[in-house]
């Protein structure tokens, strides 16, 4: 059974050794548990638990799930006792603070050569997002991602694309195809009337200024839906 300190034992206390803090300084961030590293985060306990019992307690609540974690707002994470308006708000920068880096690493080397290839690239950056967000990749002759971009977020059932933003960023960044992108917070894949009619519309639109609409991707937890796979838009 895994060794729990008792509540009233504030880290301070522990042997050097033991203290997260201290641990990460003489070995590195690597060797620490998930609750000793969200310890790190939120600092400090309560009267009734320590910070270490705190981020047990945490993760507890996510079934030791790290993804069903980061995907909690400011007022999921508030129902675990202990975690007031703070704490919550230290954690939700951190995950997205870890999105923005994924989001961030080595576009341009990413070159498309399927559905697979973009599905890869999005469920990185947004399967595990609690609201919806529309988001657009931009690609060059080659095929390479030039630039990717979430142009607008929504709630847990929808969210707004405008052609005009979509199409001003395609010209500004110099591309010649469009893959369109949204996530399914819910985890249904298959596409609404909306959806259908945002990708003809678009399509249409970027025909005029020569630049190919190449894909709509929807991605959720469960995997990814395409136009082009399934025939809706070639």
């Amino acid at each position: 059974m895994e060794n729990v300190h008792k509540p009233s034992t504030s880290i301070r206390f522990w042997n050097k050794d033991e203290q997260p803090e201290e641990k990460l300084i003489r070995h590195g961030a690597s060797v620490l548990t998930d609750a000793e590293l969200i310890a790190l985060l939120i600092r400090t306990g309560n009267r009734e638990c320590s910070a270490i019992d705190l981020s047990k307690l945490l993760l507890q609540h996510c079934g030791q799930d790290l993804k069903r974690l980061s995907k909690l707002n400011l007022l999921d994470l508030q129902h675990v006792k202990g975690i007031g308006r703070t704490k919550s708000i230290i954690l939700t920068a951190a995950f997205e603070l870890a999105r923005r880096k994924i989001s961030d690493s080595s576009i341009q080397k990413v070159t498309v050569r399927s559905s697979k290839d973009v599905a890869e690239f999005l469920k990185l950056r947004l399967s595990d997002l609690p609201y919806e967000v529309f988001a657009v990749l931009l690609l060059n002759r080659a095929n390479r991602i030039i630039h990717y971009e979430i142009i607008s977020k929504g709630g847990i059932t929808g969210t707004v694309a405008d052609q005009r933003i979509i199409l001003k960023l395609a010209l500004l960044h110099g591309a010649t195809g469009i893959i369109l992108s949204h996530n399914h917070p819910s985890g249904n894949l298959q596409p609404s009337q909306a959806d259908d009619q945002v990708t003809k519309n678009i399509q249409k639109a970027a025909e005029i200024m020569d630049i190919k609409l190449l894909d709509h991707l929807i991605v959720s937890d469960d995997g990814y839906y395409s136009y082009v796979d399934e025939g809706i838009l070639g």
